[in-house]
């Protein structure tokens, strides 16, 4: 019996340890997914009842039956086992929308989790041998977090001077060109395609390089700079995200920014800024840290862009919906088949200039007309501009419209998640009455404080007044947008709620037909449900 009870710690040592390792790499992307910083961690944490999920009561129950006194082990230890076995296939076939980046960080993070669980199942060892050694392995799985968060403040120092270092290298990339003119991009939304768009533009004219992908924070800024940035660049065009007051300024304070767009302020990551109000502050850090002769392009479409002052530099405020005060403006907006057509006027051009693109819907426009009143200020000639505009691609998941086999036209916007870009979306769709039915997949908004209910009820409403169908995803939202859904008199038959997009993507094969538009609006991360 005792040869048997042996062979069953074993291998309840080995499971654990299998199911450790894919715990603390699920707690480690979650982690990531909210910035490294524990607060955010803590936040997801608790709002995603985290604490009382399979995940961790199942390790506890495991936990507890390992200490248990009077249930023969023969009888304990499989049940043990199989707890283990079960949850560590659950979670390596699991997958995942953004799955963990294994990021030199994230591998010294992990090392110091082994290192801190090593530590306290020795411990266990000491007090109650093998069996105490497989019961605290137990344990970690349940309190994980506390590991991950105690690691990571561990780690601090050491990620300090890290940052320090590779911060110096790209300031002094920096101030070794000082004739590149670095052109910062901020927003509540909007920035990322612009920052697209003015890419394609400047590239015309001069050599030029942007921050890749979502390479919107202070890492991600001299990440770029150390390993993209060329010698010969001219333009650096660096976009700026911010979750909090400050950030915009650490960013432009690296870079030095000679000119800035801000493409809207608006109610976005309400949760950590709390008012409207603090994110244009925030977003304003830009404008502000912008040299006498630099320049300013400012999106007047938003209350929040259109009342904020600018008296350090020359400010040019462009507008699509909003004309009144704007020094250019977007007039003779017209939809087609092949893309948009439209006039930008005002300023200082001496004709109106009409442009074509691919590119569908206002929030497209506006963006163009920022990124073209920068390339006009830098000296751009208009034909290069306008060759430019009609190549733009689309830029993936931010309302690109293709279609597909089987006659289906997709409209991607599956990284927009605010009210007003969320809007626009919908009023695409809205467009779309001379095709089939128009149906829109989304879990709805995020980050918006205490705004998220009202918000997704009325985001409701507008779905109501735009599609014929509607399937919303997962729970998070989805009490609320039902609510404007139905406020909205859409028939209850054409409604579907399901609980992920893999229900969704059924739902739509059962329902669509050859000539139907579907929006995908939003794709939430794996922090929210």
């Amino acid at each position: 019996m005792a040869t048997v009870t042996l062979i069953l710690l074993i291998v309840i040592l080995v499971a654990a340890a299998a199911d450790m390792y894919f715990v603390y790499s699920r707690d480690l992307m979650m982690l990531q997914q909210n910035s490294y910083r524990n607060e955010r961690y803590l936040r997801w944490f608790s709002q995603a009842k985290e604490s009382t999920s399979t995940g961790r009561l199942f390790p506890m129950i495991a936990f507890f039956l390992m200490m248990l006194g009077r249930v023969p082990e023969i009888l304990v230890y499989p049940v043990v086992i199989l707890i283990l076995v079960w949850q560590a296939i659950s979670l390596a076939t699991r997958k995942y929308k953004k799955p963990l980046v294994r990021t030199p960080r994230v591998n010294r993070i992990f090392i110091a989790m082994v290192f801190m669980s090593l530590a306290l199942v020795n411990l266990g060892w000491l007090f109650a041998g093998l069996k105490g050694f497989a019961a605290i392995m137990t344990a970690l799985l349940w309190v994980s977090p506390l590991i991950l968060l105690g690691a990571n403040v561990i780690l601090r120092p050491v990620e300090k001077g890290i940052n320090k270092k590779y911060y110096d290298e790209a300031a002094s990339i920096l101030a070794s060109m000082p004739d590149l003119k670095v052109i910062g991009i901020t927003g509540s939304y909007g920035k990322t395609s612009t920052k697209h768009y003015l890419h394609r533009i400047l590239s015309e004219h001069f050599s030029t390089t942007m921050t890749p992908g979502s390479f919107n924070t202070t890492l991600g800024v001299i990440r770029t700079v150390r390993e993209y940035l060329k010698p010969y660049d001219e333009v650096f065009i660096v976009e700026m995200g911010a979750k909090q007051p400050g950030d915009i300024k650490e960013i432009a304070d690296l870079v030095n920014p000679d000119a800035a767009i801000i493409t809207a302020v608006g109610e976005q990551h309400l949760e950590t800024f709390k008012t409207v109000e603090n994110v244009q502050k925030t977003k304003f850090e830009l404008v502000d840290a912008l040299p006498a002769d630099g320049f300013a392009v400012l999106n007047n479409d938003f209350e929040y862009v259109a009342n904020r002052k600018v008296g350090n530099v020359k400010a040019f405020r462009y507008a699509v919906s909003n004309p009144k005060n704007a020094d250019f403006r977007a007039e003779d907006i017209r939809y087609t088949s092949r893309g948009t057509t439209f006039t930008i006027v005002g300023g200082d051009l001496k004709d109106p200039l009409e442009l074509h693109t691919a590119l569908v819907g206002e929030c497209n426009v506006s963006n163009l007309l920022g990124a073209v009143i920068v390339a006009l200020k830098l000296g751009v000639p208009v034909e290069k501009i306008r060759y430019a505009v009609s190549q733009i691609e689309q830029v993936e998941h931010r309302l690109s419209v293709k279609r597909i086999p089987g006659g289906l036209t997709i409209i991607d916007d599956a990284f927009n998640s605010n009210p007003s870009g969320s809007r626009m979306a919908v009023e695409v769709l809205g467009m779309m009455k001379d095709e089939g039915k128009r149906i829109i997949i989304t879990p709805g908004m995020i980050e918006l404080g205490d705004r998220q209910v009202d918000a997704n009820r009325e985001f409701g409403r507008h779905i109501a007044a735009n599609a014929d169908v509607a399937i919303i995803v997962g729970h998070y939202n989805r009490d609320a947008i039902l609510e404007g859904i139905a406020d909205g008199k859409m028939d209850d038959k054409n409604v579907y709620a399901v609980d992920s997009f893999a229900q969704a993507q059924q739902q739509l094969h059962k329902i669509a037909r050859p000539g139907d538009v579907v929006l995908y609006e939003n794709d939430l991360p794996d922090t929210f449900k």
